[in-house]
């Protein structure tokens, strides 16, 4: 069964992550949204995407449960597709709108920074990577995304506080764009989508290219390293113990 669902209005395609109360992200989301996006790029009729989940979680980050178990080598498997996931978001080449309709949490958060521009429902939903609060590490590409949004001190602190801020805490750090009333978050996405390139998407693309292309090189130098301390860390007793704890909690 698919975790995604995908609605095209007038030319923007609406990505809406679906999977279990919080859309917590495993391989197989991964792999689905990693071809939805490819499809959709090379469409002559989406001239935008917005991506967003269903309920109250935009999503909660990696599927901690389902995870837990893998061996080291396969879960590196894993996170390589998943940091992959998030550069291709990085350097789609059309505008991509976040609509964060609750929580963006950990590698949720990822799946957001990797936006042109992150919308935020007006409501209890809170954004942040959380990781360093139950023992874990990120990844160097997500820092890079990190610190393109919101600049080097802001991104120290969001890495370091290691909490999920509100939506005024959010839009001062420059976590997200702006807040939009619940009702209108799509609608709004969708406008920003289309508005985005001014009808023009290959000088958008262009654009987009040389804003973020060095980032990009910078992540995929950097990510394998990470991936590799990641996962040593991951399987370090006190973080195992700390993820087992969120395994009960859930």
């Amino acid at each position: 069964m698919s975790s995604l669902e995908i609605q095209h209005i007038d030319g923007i395609a609406t990505v809406c992550m679906s999977r279990g109360k919080v859309n917590a992200l495993d391989g197989e989301m991964v792999s689905e949204l990693r071809s939805a996006l490819r499809e959709l790029a090379r469409r002559d009729d989406t001239a935008g995407v917005v991506l967003t989940g269903a309920g109250a979680f935009f999503s909660f980050g990696l599927d901690v449960p389902g995870l837990y178990d893998l061996t080291p080598a396969a879960f590196t498997e894993f996170l390589r597709d998943f940091t992959a996931l998030y550069t291709e978001l990085f350097g789609f080449p059309r505008p991509l709108i976040a609509a964060l309709n609750g929580h963006a949490a950990a590698g949720g958060c990822m799946l957001a920074l990797a936006a042109d521009l992150r919308l935020m429902a007006d409501g209890p939903g809170r954004i942040g990577l959380n990781e360093a609060s139950f023992g874990s590490s990120l990844f160097a590409g997500s820092v890079e995304m990190l610190r393109f949004a919101v600049g080097d001190p802001a991104a120290a602190q969001v890495a370091h506080r290691a909490t999920l801020f509100d939506v005024a805490a959010a839009a001062k750090l420059g976590l997200i764009d702006d807040v939009v009333a619940a009702e209108q978050l799509l609608g709004e996405a969708r406008s920003r989508a289309a508005a985005l390139s001014h009808g023009h998407l290959a000088a958008f693309r262009s654009i987009k290219a040389l804003l973020r292309g060095r980032v990009i090189e910078t992540m995929r130098a950097a990510e394998a390293a990470s991936i590799d301390e990641f996962v040593e860390i991951w399987y370090s007793a006190p973080t195992r113990e700390q993820l087992r704890r969120i395994q009960i909690r859930r």
